[in-house]
């Protein structure tokens, strides 16, 4: 491979997870399944997690004296500060005919339990330095190989997440029927649904599970389905807010606005709509029926917020836009 932004420092494999793993010269990356013999293979979104060795570098000269594969990482990369990279880029390792590749799908995850590492320095890099992959392309590495990055198109499909927050729904007492409704007419409109949970009512788990999503995943949009009415345990506007960069008002007054020609309780609802990062939070009621209107209500106007935020249109009033000099 020509031209290489990086190379493998090394690979590490564990046939259990929440251990250490251990260095192996070469490796085999199953296509959809992650590593051939590494525990944290399987049919999900982190297949394969990366370190950048830069970082761990930075690490030991503070006395960590951390090895390869400590932190439960599969890969160590020198020459690219992985974290950097947004989600959807594509990292192909190797040469020739066993070339792989590899798609960033998340950075950072929720630590639950503190490693040795942690206990002993009082921190682990790899909660907000990790970065998880799937495979997209299968073949053998070795260490050494050359790592090339090929930035996500600008064009790609939009990227959704669902949140259904229900206390019943996610103790199994009633089915989230609001989440997959949401789902059907994302996909029917284009929308890649990368991820879809259900939790209670609880403002500590929204809030995790929204940062989790914006900023781990990179959705460009972000839905929740429930928690908008004036129930005490309602709160999902005031977890929506606490975690704006940004208000973006106008989403849920349309849909408010909208709402009141199909029923006068259009005006009992809550919802918020904001922007964290690069990412719209958007807030609906919880029935099914109501997320359905609602999306059809917002998704055409959304296309072009979307574009903005990832750069690929300006922001550039029409004459007859409000705020233009018309």
């Amino acid at each position: 491979m020509e031209n290489v932004n990086g190379r493998i420092r090394a690979i590490c494999v564990s046939k259990e997870r929440g251990v250490e793993k251990t260095e192996t010269e070469t490796a085999v990356l199953v296509e959809g399944e992650g590593i051939k013999g590494d525990a944290h293979a399987g049919k999900w979104h982190r297949q394969v997690s990366i370190l950048s060795g830069s970082r761990i570098d930075e690490f030991n000269s503070r006395g960590a004296g951390v090895k390869n594969g400590d932190f439960g990482e599969n890969l160590v990369i020198d020459g690219i500060d992985c974290v950097s990279l947004p989600v959807g880029t594509i990292l192909t390792l190797g040469d020739g005919d066993r070339q792989a590749s590899i798609r960033i799908t998340q950075k950072g995850k929720e630590c639950h339990t503190h490693c040795r590492i942690y206990k002993r320095m009082g921190e682990c890099i790899m909660p907000h330095q990790g970065v998880f992959s799937e495979v997209i392309k299968g073949g053998e590495i070795r260490k050494g190989d050359g790592v090339l990055i090929r930035y996500p198109d600008i064009n790609r499909p939009f990227t959704a997440a669902v949140i259904t927050l229900s206390d019943k729904a996610s103790q199994g007492l009633r089915k989230d029927l609001s989440g997959p409704a949401a789902c059907e007419i994302l996909t029917e409109n284009g929308y890649e649904v990368i991820e879809t949970v259900v939790i209670p009512d609880d403002p500590k788990r929204l809030k995790a599970e929204l940062i989790r999503l914006c900023d781990g995943r990179e959705a460009d949009l972000v839905i929740t389905s429930g928690g908008t009415g004036f129930s005490i345990r309602d709160s999902t506007p005031e977890v929506t807010l606490d975690v704006a960069d940004r208000n973006a008002p106008g989403i849920a007054e349309y849909i408010r606005y909208r709402s009141k020609e199909i029923t006068d309780r259009a005006m009992l609802t809550r919802g918020a709509s904001v922007i964290r990062g690069q990412s719209i939070i958007v807030n609906l009621p919880g029935s099914p029926k109501a997320v359905k209107e609602c999306l059809g209500f917002i998704l055409s106007g959304l296309e072009h917020g979307i574009k903005v935020l990832r750069g690929a249109v300006s922001e550039c009033a029409r004459d007859n836009a409000p705020g233009s000099n018309r």
